[in-house]
């Protein structure tokens, strides 16, 4: 790795990536430089991600899993520093957040985690209504008080006082609408899994009701038509993951799951 590539600032900035070649260098470029160190935890892309990632830092790991939840832990396990951050590989920060952040780490801060705005940009339009939006995750927080819970969706959570940030950070999730159903088809698939290993049964009324309710809440009371567009087809697409999940639930429950339910 250049030397030129360290920060000086006392965080550790890590990403989770697989196959994210086309994002993946705007997200290490906005860090690099900046945070004294940056920890990519790699699938084996084929793509050359990884290839990638190693011109901005030598810390490039490989762990095969479809576990997400464990994915981003390992690559936690791996930061060095008492504050720590993560990214994802199609996210990327701009120069206002940095300096948010280099404040809080040179203060006393009184906060174990912040909670971070993220800004969405979808077939070339900023998304600022509908269930995009708003888009909110702790992103940034001490180390030793925050690990990862959940599954499919999972998140950091922190032990201790929660703070807010003013900036936010930039995220652009599709490169198009084929990538966008690609993506859902895999997390519908995978989130129905995650609710059979938890034992939730299949019921008739959530897969009818839930997308009714997500189009009224998302589409009217939290103006998603506003959007134009990117508007009608993120709306089209959320209710059609969550007609897919519970479909797909049914589909486990009728043939077993290929497996027995984790206890």
């Amino acid at each position: 790795m250049d030397n030129k590539q360290a920060g000086t600032l006392p965080l550790s900035v890590y990403m989770i990536t697989f196959n994210n070649g086309a994002t993946v260098a705007r997200a290490l470029e906005s860090v690099a430089g900046w945070a004294d160190e940056i920890v990519v935890v790699d699938s084996h892309s084929p793509d050359g991600t990884a290839d990638i990632a190693l011109k901005y830092t030598d810390r490039v790991l490989h762990l095969d899993t479809t576990d997400l939840r464990e994915k981003y832990q390992y690559a936690q396990d791996q930061c060095k520093n008492s504050w720590v951050m993560f990214i994802d590989a199609d996210e990327w920060l701009p120069e206002s957040f940095k300096r948010e952040v280099e404040e809080i780490l040179h203060s006393a801060s009184a906060s174990d985690g912040y909670i971070v705005d993220r800004r969405n940009i979808y077939l070339g339009r900023e998304i600022k209504y509908g269930g995009w939006y708003p888009d909110r995750e702790i992103r940034l927080y001490r180390k030793y008080r925050g690990g990862w819970q959940g599954g499919i969706h999972a998140k950091v959570h922190v032990m201790g006082r929660i703070g807010h940030m003013k900036n936010y950070y930039m995220h652009t999730p599709y490169s198009d609408t084929a990538h966008q159903i690609r993506t859902i088809d895999r997390y519908s698939e995978a989130y129905a899994r995650d609710l059979f290993n938890a034992g939730r049964h299949f019921r008739f009324l959530n897969m009818v009701l839930r997308p009714v309710y997500r189009l009224i809440r998302d589409y009217i009371f939290k103006r998603g038509f506003l959007d134009g567009v990117p508007g009608l087809i993120i709306l089209a697409s959320t209710v059609y993951y969550v007609f897919m999940k519970h479909a797909r639930l049914w589909e486990l429950e009728k043939a077993g799951g290929g497996k027995k339910r984790v206890q």
